[in-house]
């Protein structure tokens, strides 16, 4: 029997009740698929800086370590804006992603026939998007140097290294290989040398070893006119680190809530977990929380733990879910977070009732 030890980093404001849900989905899906899973508890943000005045403890950073996966809720508040430097809760997260080495950091983006009407855009421009962006995560201009600031001026500097644009995009074409087989590489190869390097060391893979993928390039401007006005022409798209963080958040808003979307950073030591949204402080503690973004991450840790059919349970369970109109508040609907939890579960694994 297959076991597994999970290390999950509650969090802070609305950390702890989607996280809840997903732990809940993990031991569904572990009797039921005869594997075993073991949840450790180890705090991170906020919560770690008011008990151990450090956001990042050192046992949870060693606990990550000696994990299989990494399951986080999210981080940091009002309570904790004031702080700087090491001790402001982004920070914790940026030691998170570091410690673990991850470098692609994988968000797929999807508009479920149920959610079209909630999308912000009209319902025909997003029915049928199904699109994965694939972000470079460890290089680009938030590492580069040289880097200065000063009251007159300041610089950061755009860098890649052609080993980590080779990384990156044999990642994105693999995936792309399990999907539709069409990737696109955006960048700024008009202006940027740094881009001209990446598009000529994405061009040279695609020839020498991803032939059968379809490759096309876009500009970032382009790129993200395209994602609003016909993001269903999409399949993967591979960028780097500043890029996609541009356009994964506005893919974010396709489906009309941040609620639902999922993340990976994977290709490191451990794989990370967590829903794309905030910790959304103002209704902590409520029930107002959607929890498919935690559940749908719990999806992507399945799968990268090789439990691919205790995965696709789950999700089938969160899109029936969806279908049957059980919506939380950030949808428009009146479903408590375990509610909605409640019904992703008996979707997923049983017939019986399941109860918070």
């Amino acid at each position: 029997m297959s076991a597994y030890q999970i290390a999950v980093l509650p969090g802070d404001g609305i950390g702890p009740e989607v996280t809840r849900e997903a732990e809940r989905a993990v031991l569904a899906a572990a009797a039921a698929f005869n594997f075993e899973v073991s949840l450790e508890y180890w705090p991170i943000g906020g919560t770690a800086l008011d008990e151990f005045d450090t956001p990042f403890p050192d046992a949870t950073q060693d606990a990550c370590l000696a994990a299989d996966a990494v399951f986080l809720g999210a981080i940091g508040g009002p309570k904790w804006d004031h702080e700087t430097g090491a001790r402001r809760c982004e920070a914790a997260l940026l030691s998170l992603r570091k410690t673990l080495g991850g470098y692609a950091n994988l968000r797929p983006v999807i508009v479920p026939e149920s959610l079209v009407e909630s999308s912000p855009l009209r319902a025909e421009r997003v029915a049928g998007t199904d699109l994965l962006i694939v972000r470079e995560l460890t290089g680009g201009i938030y590492f580069g140097q040289p880097r200065s600031s000063s009251t007159e001026r300041a610089s950061n500097a755009m860098v890649y290294d052609r080993d980590e644009i080779e990384r990156i995009a044999r990642t994105a074409f693999n995936l792309a290989r399990k999907r539709k087989g069409h990737l696109t590489s955006v960048d700024k190869a008009n202006v940027l040398e740094v881009s001209q390097l990446w598009r000529g060391v994405v061009t040279e893979l695609h020839k020498s070893e991803f032939s059968d993928v379809e490759l096309e390039h876009l500009y970032i401007d382009n790129a993200a006119i395209q994602l609003i006005l016909r993001p269903s022409q999409f399949d993967v798209i591979v960028t780097g680190n500043l890029f996609g963080d541009i356009l994964s958040d506005l893919a974010g808003t396709l489906p009309g809530s941040l609620g639902i979307l999922p993340s990976a950073s994977v290709g490191g030591r451990v794989g990370l977990f967590e829903p794309v949204h905030g910790s959304a402080p103002d209704i902590a503690g409520k029930g107002y929380a959607n929890p498919a973004g935690a559940l749908l991450s719990t999806v992507m840790m399945l799968q990268a733990l090789g439990e691919n059919e205790a995965g696709a349970h789950i999700q089938h369970g969160v899109v029936k879910t969806l279908e049957d109109g059980i919506l939380t508040r950030d949808l428009g609907g009146t479903a408590s977070t375990g509610e909605f939890g409640n019904a992703v579960l008996n979707h997923a694994f049983s017939s019986t009732p399941v109860t918070v």
